[in-house]
């Protein structure tokens, strides 16, 4: 996978976890399956920007905090 899609989800599972938030907790606030989550986590998907904004949503946060 690409660069960014690492970064995404480095940054994701970051932020995830200093909020105290499980990915069960993430797909019930955002409609997202786990194993999507999971996959994501670790650099192996490139997701939509309407799932990027949904998990966005979910944690928080801007789309672009997930992006830096």
């Amino acid at each position: 996978m690409t660069n960014e899609a690492q970064k995404l989800g480095r940054n994701f599972k970051r932020i995830r976890k200093e909020k105290g938030l499980s990915q069960g907790d993430i797909l019930r606030a955002a409609g997202i399956d786990r194993a999507m989550i999971s996959t994501m986590e670790n650099g192996k998907a490139n997701p939509t920007l309407a799932t990027i904004t949904k998990l966005a949503k979910a944690l928080g946060v801007s789309p672009d905090e997930l992006l830096k």
